[in-house]
This record gives C-alpha cells, sequence and structure tokens, in this order.
C-alpha cells in the first residue's frame, strides 16, 4: 500500500482510457506525464500531488511515472506502456515502498510497464510509426501558468526533436471527459464528503466564543486525516465575523468572539477526489434575528439554484437565472431598490454588491474540476451551489454550499445531504 486510500478498482482506469482513445485521430500517440516534487528551499519539498490527468487515465498516485498511450501501434504490448522510476534497496530505506511493475499492472490495468530507463529508446521507436502526438497542458480556465511543469518541459523535448510530427491536444478531449463522471468517481467523492460531515459535526460541538480559527482549522485536519484523507482538498477559509467578507480570506488567526457568525469553506479530499463544503454557524450557537433572516435568503437562493441543475441547462444560462431570482430577493431584502435594478450595469448587475462570485463550478479530481462551460448540463455531473450574502457594514458575511449531481430526471442528487444545514439543526446539535 503506497496510498493512504482504499486500492481503486482498475476497471475504472481501464474505462477511462477507453473513452479517451475513442476521440483519438488515427496514427496517433498520447503521453502523460506525473507532476513534479516542487522545491521549498534548501532540501525542502512541498508534499507529492499527482497530475489529476495521468491519475484520471491510470490511477498511478507516483512522481516520475510516464503513461503512453498510441491505440494503432502495430504491436499489442505497444497500445498501453506505463513507465515508472524503478525503485532499489536504497530507495526502499529512505523513501518507502514504489510501485513494482506488478503493482502498476494491479492498479492501473496496464499490462506493459518498463521502468524509465527504457523510455528514449521505446518513445523514440513508436514515434517512427505514430504521425502525431497529443500533448497535455493545463488550459482550465481559472489557470495561472507561471511555473514550468514536467509536461511543459516534454512539450519543448517534443518539438525540438520531433518538429515534423503533428501536434495536437489532450485537454479539451479530458475537459469532456472529465466533466462527466463514472458512478466509482461519484462514490468517491462521497466518501470525501462523508470525511467532510465527520470534521464540521466534530466542529459543532467544539466552537465556542474565543476559539481561534487555527484551533478549528486543527480540529478539521484531525478528523480527514483519522479518516484515510491527505488533508484538506484546497486551503480552507476559517473566517469569524467580517472576515468572511473577505471571500479568499486564508490567514485563519483571529479569535471568534460571541454573537459573531463563522464562515467555514472547507472540504476533505479522498483518493485525489475534492469535496467542497460551505457552512456558515454562530460562534455563541445561537442566531440573531437578523442573521437567521439573511441565512434563509441564502438558503432559499441556494435551494432555486440547485433546482436549475438539470440537463439541458447550461453554465451561462443557469447563472443568469440564478442572478434574476438574487435580484428578487435583494429586493424583498431592501439590500437593492426598483433604481439600483433600473440603472444597473448589465456586465455587472446589480445583485453582485452582496453576491459578487459565481453559483458554481464544476466538481471532481480538482475542486474547481475541468468542464467547457458552454457545454449542456448532463447526468452525472457534478458542481457546487454556493451563493453568498456579504454585509461588511453589518460585520459578517454568509454563504452555504453543497456538491450535487446531475441527475436523468428529477432533482440533482445532493453529496451532502446528511450534514447540518437548517437554522434549527445547526443550533441544536451546538447547544446539545
Amino acid at each position: 500500500m503506497t496510498t493512504k486510500y482504499e486500492q481503486i478498482s482498475s476497471s475504472l482506469f481501464v474505462k477511462n482510457r477507453k473513452k479517451f482513445t475513442e476521440k483519438m485521430q488515427s496514427k496517433s500517440l498520447a503521453i502523460f506525464n506525473s507532476n513534479d516534487i516542487y522545491p521549498v528551499s534548501s532540501d525542502s519539498t512541498m508534499p507529492f500531488a499527482q497530475h489529476r490527468d495521468i491519475f484520471y487515465l491510470s490511477g498511478v498516485d507516483q512522481e516520475e511515472s510516464i503513461l503512453l498511450i498510441f491505440p494503432d501501434a502495430y504491436k499489442e504490448e505497444h497500445r498501453e506502456i506505463l513507465f515508472l522510476r524503478e525503485t532499489n534497496e536504497h530507495i526502499a530505506i529512505w523513501e518507502g515502498e514504489k510501485l513494482t511493475k506488478e503493482k502498476a499492472t494491479e492498479v492501473s490495468g496496464v499490462k506493459s510497464v518498463f521502468w524509465l530507463s527504457d523510455f528514449d529508446r521505446i518513445f523514440y521507436n513508436l514515434m517512427n510509426e505514430a504521425e502525431n502526438i497529443y500533448l497535455n497542458r493545463n488550459e482550465h480556465y481559472r489557470a495561472v501558468l507561471e511555473v514550468q511543469t514536467r509536461e511543459d518541459r516534454f512539450i519543448e523535448r517534443v518539438k525540438r526533436e520531433f518538429p515534423l510530427h503533428k501536434i495536437l491536444r489532450s485537454n479539451p478531449i479530458l475537459q469532456h471527459l472529465r466533466s462527466v463522471k463514472e458512478p466509482e468517481e461519484i462514490a468517491l467523492m462521497q466518501i470525501a464528503c462523508n470525511i467532510t460531515e465527520k470534521g464540521i459535526r466534530r466542529l459543532l460541538s467544539f466552537i465556542k466564543p474565543g476559539v481561534w480559527e487555527y484551533e478549528i482549522e486543527a480540529e478539521l485536519i484531525h478528523e480527514f486525516i483519522k479518516n484515510r484523507s491527505k488533508g484538506f482538498a484546497y486551503t480552507p477559509i476559517i473566517a469569524s465575523g467580517n472576515n468572511a467578507n473577505v471571500l479568499h480570506y486564508i490567514a485563519n488567526n483571529m479569535q471568534c468572539k460571541d454573537g459573531d457568525l463563522i464562515l467555514l469553506d472547507v472540504g476533505a479530499e479522498y483518493a485525489n477526489y475534492s469535496s467542497d463544503l460551505t457552512r456558515t454557524i454562530p460562534v455563541n450557537g445561537k442566531f440573531t434575528e437578523r442573521q437567521k433572516q439573511i441565512y434563509n435568503a441564502v438558503l432559499d437562493m441556494k435551494n432555486f439554484a440547485t433546482s436549475l441543475l438539470v440537463p439541458g441547462n447550461n453554465w451561462y444560462d443557469y447563472h443568469k437565472e440564478c442572478g434574476d431570482f438574487y435580484t428578487s430577493k435583494f429586493l424583498e431584502l431592501g439590500l437593492l431598490d426598483k433604481a439600483d435594478v433600473q440603472n444597473e450595469d448589465k456586465n455587472w448587475p446589480a445583485y453582485k454588491k452582496y453576491m459578487m462570485h459565481g453559483t458554481s463550478h464544476h466538481m471532481g479530481l480538482d475542486t474547481h474540476d475541468y468542464g467547457i462551460l458552454s457545454d449542456k448540463f448532463v447526468e452525472n455531473m457534478v458542481f457546487t451551489v454556493e451563493p453568498g450574502i456579504y454585509l461588511p457594514a453589518e460585520g459578517f458575511g454568509i454563504r452555504i454550499e453543497d456538491d450535487m449531481v446531475i441527475q436523468n430526471s428529477g432533482p440533482a442528487f445532493n453529496l451532502m445531504k446528511n450534514i447540518p444545514i437548517e437554522v434549527e439543526e445547526i443550533e441544536e446539535l451546538m447547544n446539545a
């Protein structure tokens, strides 16, 4: 066992590779590289996190691994190949267990496994057979590309050594494939959500006036790791009082005061799959009437948005419909008046004063997962639903968020349906 999580059936990765190869042009091979281990300083490094694309296609969760896919290769053993870092006694003593060839086949379903020392020879020979090569780069619409990756270096190498081959892009294929989850993937996401639930229930009996935000973070990481998670799926937001009005507040270093609300945007990962939850709860276990009014308004917004997560809708139309509902809700609350709406900038509608971020994003192996925004919603896409109302003048902000699976018919399925969300339920658990 080289991972905390229980081994995933290789049938998932066999299925994922089949879907990818069906989208490839003929006479093409595709290469996928693991992430680097990134340095901090001296001999310190960040913990290794596998590139989600090679994990999606192989299940291999180890550095310096390469997956080669070449459906039209003359020899059957060259149609799928894994290349791994060769393990030895020294590595076993200093770093621990690494994948053997046999274990790599068991994990991935790939029968041909070679050590990295064989890569150059085999790759060169197969490129002589191929006309095209699929290369992989991060093309997510939120990506910030400042650090050169192992994939980037490989792209440079291919352009230099094989200038006459046609280069194709893997990412558009993966954007479509990864946006629709297999049942096994949804089951893994459910485990991540269940671990998050355990963390939240732990907090409801822990939080009280005087605790510090970082103490809350510590309670969560304890519960997550205890349940075979590597930890947080993303940097946790634990924002008490006015900190909740900073959308990406991550300092988590303030003391929680009596009468304040605390916004918890936290989620566990499991087997590289993410969960993404937000709850807003009273530090002293009791909402004020004003806090309750705004909280229930956000809950109404969330329930309305969830009702639109149906096949055939799309991300752009969905957010427009959500915005129209939020506008009506803010008029009802007196946060906006008719003149605000009549004079609004269509590129930044009036409701954005109090709800300035999007309502949903794709979820999966990445917290902000792959997905083409213009694609129509289909069954087994997974989205967050996370509206909020932010009131700096009143010293609090409220956001509520769950992870929803689109169904072929009927309402979306809530992976977080067992996590307390109603005012009365939260108060009861906090005062038990």
